[in-house]
This record gives structure tokens, C-alpha cells and sequence, in this order.
């Protein structure tokens, strides 16, 4: 039976492996520090944070996640060991994105389980307010016996409050160094989804706990001729909080009232229409997938929340299997130890069949982790089968027809399609990876990496063109899914090397000019846009959004920029910067082509430029990770089938619904 514990409440360990599990709702860093009898810390090797996830009989999650599991072995600890502390802390990215306290989000939940996931003892963490770190529970040694105590202690100065508290002498570097680890993890994450509703439960249940992160609703945006960008929702007026990548909040949220998760443009609409139903399931069979069956205000925003619902599930049933496989392994290992403890059992028959017994059990049940696993694998592979054909042209790949009967919009969609995901353990399933528009974070094509997770390798030239051509098929998508007039994109091309790429760009006549080469034209574009960026900034903070000059082109602005660094200066690289930083507030947004080694001579300039986008690849790359469990998910990026003259089609669309005005 589970010991629900309040503050200050200890319960008792029977168990030496023990896994932490905590539920935050929103990203949050785990670490947990070790000290001695009397409370002291030795040092800095004393804490398990992202950045050195592993000590003696603990490890910790390597980034921030809304889930996390943390493994404790008690017998593993040193003697000098008799406090483990698991504290938990608000990431504080580049930009102030997330919440910057815990009173703004819900309550953490903390549990001690077993390594088959019985719960021990679990606490949740209330009471908390302006406490941006948290000391959640500790384990502590008392006569020779482990117990559990619900702590609950909250600083509001952060980590390193947090460390300097505990006797840390160097609080303020470790506590930097984490929110550094932090900061990469944060980088390499995919942004969760908004929340979904009761009624938008999906039929199919998770293998664990289903937290939805924090996200809440878009304020609404400025009156025109300023575009829907500038601190608003998309035109189109789509359902739902704004889970943007970067995280928009509620603005009640920043002043302390309550979280409004409504929709701001819906507040006296009538509810829903309910999503298509499925026939009824043969008795003992799943229920057959529809498509569009998860809640919305219309069918995209239904098949919107469907894909994400789909990508949750499969992380979460995936954890659960990856948990069942450690927690098989890790009791074998124990079965071998005990058995193989007494010097009789080492030789002849009986030590062989103490072996064979032990393995036996173990392959049992990684058998039965994996049978669950493929019957949720192969309900979602039919769900995908219904969903993928019935997606729109933004959230469908290149080859669905829908793109044959392609016209321009006449609104913006709730997001589009930047490629798939993928884990090794569900080989049949293909996510699709959906960022939501307007852009609020740019993208990095990463055209260094050579070798690819099938084992094949591509030399340097090839991997340059491939970025480039991935660069120029997630352009042009983002120019077929606007509205027409209403996305513009600049390229930057210093040495010329990209022409062959950019030929559907510029043939088509989509661009706005000419590929701007040579460090002059580096200098004119960064320098037209920064100029942009500053005068619609000025406007909004006058609180005269229309006083824009006259003719002044409202449209969402994308800079793309090829073989980064070629071409730029310290000064450039600076107005790249404030690109990232200020651009995506007012509509421009930016696309950088580049290899990450090559660029690595800027150093600290350059870095939190890197961790400001959303890095992308030209190949299959395992670096992106879900914010529910941490999996490190494999990205395939979008593929326009090998001779197909689909993109050309649809880009030449474009540009004759810009001349002629008609959509």
C-alpha cells in the first residue's frame, strides 16, 4: 500500500533499488545531492545534475522533462553517504521562455517506487508560490535502515540559493553550470502540445501517468496592418492554447491570477461539434481508428491534437517498455548474485540451472514488455494508416495527393509538418513532427554530420547540398501553407554555393530579391531586417501599432542563411543574434544552413545563437528528445520524392497568386 506522506512525514525503505518518479506538468530539472551524516556536502562530485548525471548508486535525467525517472541503488552508496536530497528546478532558457515559479504551474508529484513500478511512498509538492527550486523529498540512513521524508523546502533565489543553503561553497558555479546542461537539453527538445481536455481523452490509455505541460492561452494580437505574429493567434483563428515552440503564457499568469487556458477568441462560442465516432469494435478486439477523433474546434485542429496524442503515447508505452526490460535485467542480476553467493553453488549442475532459471525468468518477462508493446505499437500503425491520408497539405508529406489539388490558402494553419519521428523499439511508426505557426522559434540545418544511423556516410560536399535542399523544401513549404503575400523569404548565399539548391526558389520567382553574395550583401540584408525588427518594436511598445510607414509589407519575414560563417563578421554574427532573440516577436524569422563544428571558432558568441534554434538534420539523427520522458527520438526530415516535380508545382502556384493577387 502507497504512503501518501505530507510535509515533514518519513515512511520506511524496505527496498534497495529504488527508481524516483516525479510528474511537474511542465519541463522541470531534476538533481539530487549527497551528503553526510551531518548534513554536509564535500563538494560539487557530490551532486547528480544534467550536466553529471551519474554517481555511486544514483543517476538523474540528462535534461529537463515533465517526467522523470531517477535511479537509486541505497546498497551502492558510499558509508559516507546518509542523505540523498532529489530536488527539482524551473529551467531558465535563453529568452526567459517557461515559467519562472512554481506557483504558476501544477503541483510536482514525487513517488518512490520499486523497479516494477509498485509506489512506495509519494508525495505532492503544494504550497509552493514565487520558488523557482525545490528540495522535494529526501532519503536518509537512520540505524543502519533507509527511510523516506516529504521535505517540500522551496527557495525562491534558485539553485544556487538552493546550494548555498546546503554549505556549498561554490552554490553560483554549479548552480550556472546546471542551468548551462540545462540550456543544451532545452535545445534539443520538442516542444509538448497544449493540454488536452476531459472530454478529449483518447480512447487508447497510456502506459503511465498522462501530465500535460504548462502551456496557456495566446494574448490576442495587435489591430492591423500589424500581422497576427506580432503577439497573436494565427488569422485562421484555430482552436487551442498557442503551444508554440519556445512557450507562450497566459499573461494573467506573470501578474499571479489565475491561468485562463480558454481560447481568447471563443469565449462566448458554442461548444464544439463532437468528433467523428468509430464504428463499433468486435468483442475482445481494440476499437478501430478513426480519423479526426480527438476534440476541436475543426478537423485540423482535431487531426492536430490526434498526431500529437499519438506521439505521446508512444513515448509513454515505449518508457513502459524500456522500464520493464531494466527492471527484468536488473532482478536477473540479482537472482545470479544471490545465487552465486555461497561458493557451493559456483560449479557443477546447480549453479548452471540457478543460471538458466534466473535467465528464463528474465527473457518471461521482457517477453511480455514486448507483446504489450507491439499490440500498442500496432494500434497506433493503424491509427497512422487513417490519419495520414486524411491530413491537410501542412501536415502532410510530399507524396500525399492532397498536394496535387494544391491552391493557396486563404488562412494560416495551426502548424506544419518538418519531417517524422521515430524509436528504435517501433520501427513501423512514423510520427509526424508538427511546429506550430506562427514561427516562434527559427531553425539550424545541421550540414556537418557525416555518418548516418544506418551506417552509410556522406562526404562533406553532399551533406552541404542535402542540408540545402532540406532547407529549401521546409521554405517552400512554409510559403505554401501562407496565405498568398503573406510570407516573404530573403536568402543569403555569401559564396554562391547554394544556386543549385535554390533553383525551385529562384526560378519560380517566390523570393523576395536575388540571393544577396559577398560580404555586402550579407551587410545590406542582416541590416534591412534589423532595421525592421526595431521599427515594428518601436510601434508596438508606443502602443501605435498602425503608425507604421505607409505600404509598410506587414508579411511574415524568413531569412535563410547558407554556409555560416563564410562571409561574416563579428558584427554580423551579433545582428544574427538579435535576429533570434527579438525577430520571432514581430514576424522575422531565421533559417541558418551551417555546419556546428565549422562555426565553433565563435565560441560563447555563437553558442547561445546554436541553442536559440530548433536544430534540424539532412539525414536520420537521434537528437531530438519528447518533453514527457526524455526518449531521444530519431528525426527523418521531409522527403520530396525522387523525381517529382511536386514542389515546383506548388511553388509556381505561389507566385502566380502573388502577381495576380487572386488566392
Amino acid at each position: 500500500m502507497t504512503a501518501e506522506l505530507v510535509r515533514g512525514q518519513n515512511h520506511p525503505l524496505s527496498q534497495s533499488r529504488l527508481e524516483i518518479r516525479i510528474s511537474a506538468g511542465t519541463p522541470v530539472a531534476a538533481a539530487a545531492v549527497l551528503s553526510d551524516e551531518n548534513g554536509r556536502i564535500h563538494g560539487t562530485e557530490w551532486v547528480a545534475h544534467p550536466g553529471a548525471p551519474v554517481q555511486p548508486g544514483l543517476e538523474v535525467s540528462r535534461q529537463a522533462a515533465a517526467d522523470h525517472r531517477l535511479a537509486v541503488d541505497l546498497d551502492a552508496m558510499t558509508e559516507a553517504v546518509h542523505r540523498v536530497s532529489v530536488l527539482l528546478a524551473l529551467p531558465a532558457p535563453d529568452g526567459g521562455a517557461g515559467p519562472a515559479r512554481f506557483g504558476a504551474v501544477a503541483a510536482p508529484f514525487v513517488a518512490v517506487t520499486g523497479l516494477d513500478g509498485t509506489e512506495v511512498a509519494s508525495y505532492t509538492i503544494t504550497g509552493l508560490d514565487l520558488e523557482s527550486a525545490v528540495v522535494a523529498l529526501e532519503l536518509y540512513r537512520r540505524q543502519g535502515a533507509w527511510k523516506v521524508r516529504a521535505v517540500g523546502q522551496g527557495y525562491a533565489g534558485g539553485l544556487a540559493e538552493l546550494f548555498a543553503d546546503q554549505g556549498l561553497a561554490e552554490a553560483a558555479q554549479l548552480a550556472s553550470g546546471i542551468d548551462e546542461a540545462v540550456a543544451r537539453g532545452l535545445a534539443r527538445s520538442v516542444q509538448a502540445p497544449p493540454p488536452r481536455t476531459s472530454e478529449g481523452d483518447r480512447s487508447r490509455q497510456a502506459a503511465a501517468p498522462a501530465v500535460g505541460p504548462d502551456q496557456g492561452a495566446a494574448p490576442q494580437g495587435a489591430p492591423v496592418p500589424v500581422p497576427p505574429s506580432y503577439g497573436g493567434q494565427p488569422s485562421g483563428g484555430q482552436g487551442g492554447p498557442q503551444p508554440a515552440y519556445g512557450g507562450a503564457t497566459d499573461p494573467h499568469a506573470a501578474s499571479g491570477g489565475p491561468v485562463n487556458y480558454s481560447h481568447p477568441g471563443r469565449q462566448t462560442s458554442a461548444p464544439p461539434p463532437p468528433p467523428p465516432t468509430a464504428p463499433p469494435a468486435q468483442p475482445g478486439q481494440p476499437a478501430r481508428p478513426v480519423a479526426g477523433d480527438a476534440t476541436g474546434w475543426s478537423m485540423e485542429e482535431r487531426l492536430y491534437n490526434q498526431v500529437w496524442g499519438m506521439f505521446e503515447d508512444l513515448a509513454r508505452t515505449t518508457a513502459a517498455y524500456r522500464s520493464a526490460v531494466d527492471f527484468a535485467e536488473s532482478r536477473m542480476d540479482k537472482e545470479l548474485e544471490q545465487a552465486l553467493s555461497d561458493p557451493r553453488n559456483r560449479i557443477g549442475g546447480q549453479g548452471d540451472a540457478a543460471r538458466e532459471a534466473a535467465r528464463a525468468r528474465c527473457s518471461q518477462l521482457v517477453d511480455q514488455a514486448r507483446t504489450s508493446l507491439d499490440r500498442d505499437v500496432a494500434q497506433l500503425v493503424a491509427e497512422a494508416e487513417v490519419v495520414e491520408p486524411a491530413l491537410p497539405p501542412a501536415f502532410a508529406r510530399w507524396d500525399n495527393p492532397c498536394w496535387h489539388a494544391y491552391r493557396v490558402p486563404m488562412e494560416i494553419p495551426m502548424a506544419l509538418r518538418l519531417g517524422d519521428l521515430r524509436l528504435p523499439e517501433a520501427e513501423p511508426i512514423r510520427i509526424p513532427m508538427l511546429l506550430r505557426l506562427p514561427l516562434e522559434r527559427g531553425l539550424w540545418i545541421d550540414s556537418g554530420r557525416t555518418d548516418s544511423l544506418d551506417g552509410s556516410f556522406t562526404d562533406s560536399h553532399d551533406m552541404r547540398r542535402l542540408a540545402m535542399d532540406t532547407a529549401v523544401a521546409h521554405a517552400a513549404r512554409l510559403l505554401a501553407v501562407y496565405p498568398a503575400g503573406e510570407f516573404t523569404v530573403h536568402v543569403v548565399d555569401p559564396a554562391g554555393s547554394g544556386a543549385r539548391a535554390l533553383a525551385p526558389l529562384t526560378q519560380t520567382g517566390v523570393l523576395a530579391g536575388p540571393p544577396a553574395q559577398g560580404a555586402a550583401g550579407v551587410t545590406e540584408v542582416l541590416a534591412r531586417l534589423t532595421q525592421r525588427v526595431d521599427l515594428v518594436q518601436m510601434a508596438l511598445r508606443g502602443g501605435a501599432p498602425d503608425a507604421l510607414p505607409p505600404g509598410f509589407d506587414t508579411s511574415q519575414q524568413l531569412l535563410i542563411v547558407n554556409d555560416f560563417p563564410h562571409g561574416f563578421d563579428d558584427r554580423a554574427v551579433n545582428q544574427l543574434r538579435y535576429l533570434v532573440d527579438e525577430g520571432p516577436s514581430v514576424g522575422v524569422h531565421l533559417m541558418m544552413v551551417a555546419d556546428r563544428e565549422e562555426s565553433a571558432g565563435y565560441g560563447p558568441l555563437l553558442d547561445p545563437l546554436w541553442r536559440a534554434l530548433l536544430r534540424l538534420t539532412p539525414v536520420p539523427d537521434d537528437h531530438l528528445a519528447d518533453p514527457w520522458v526524455g526518449h531521444a527520438w530519431t528525426y527523418e526530415p521531409p522527403a520530396v520524392p525522387h523525381g517529382s516535380e511536386v514542389l515546383r508545382q506548388v511553388l509556381t502556384k505561389v507566385a502566380e497568386a502573388r502577381r495576380t493577387g487572386s488566392r
